[in-house]
This record gives C-alpha cells, structure tokens and sequence, in this order.
C-alpha cells in the first residue's frame, strides 16, 4: 500500500475532542480536506467521531474550511 506510511504514524486516541487541534490535523491533507479511512486506516466509528470533531472546531473557527 502506498499510504501505509501515514497509518502507521496516527496514534488513536481514547477521545477525540474538537479542541485539540493538533490531533486532527493528522487526519487532514494540506488542503484542510479530511482524509479517507484507506488513508488513515481507521474503524467507521472512529472516522465518524474524528469527522463530527473536525466540522465542529471548523465552525468554532479552530480549523480552516479550506487551506489558503
């Protein structure tokens, strides 16, 4: 796989909160677009949990919509 590079280096942490926000820009590419579960290698659930994480500290104004 070429993104097994990036699987391997994602810790996962027991709660995922929108205020940290070093933790999830992991999951996110340069673009601030989130990135699939083929490339972080995450369960559903998690990547559920990491996307509700994400659009809500985009709409507290902690993460870009789009990177400039």
């Amino acid at each position: 796989m070429a993104h097994q590079a990036e699987r391997e280096e994602i810790e996962h942490k027991r709660f995922i909160d929108y205020k940290d926000v070093a933790y999830l820009k992991l999951f996110t590419d340069p673009h601030a677009k989130m990135l699939s579960r083929r490339r972080t290698g995450i369960a559903a659930k998690r990547q559920r949990e990491i996307a509700q994480a994400i659009k809500r500290a985009r709409y507290m104004g902690l993460l870009p919509y789009i990177a400039a």
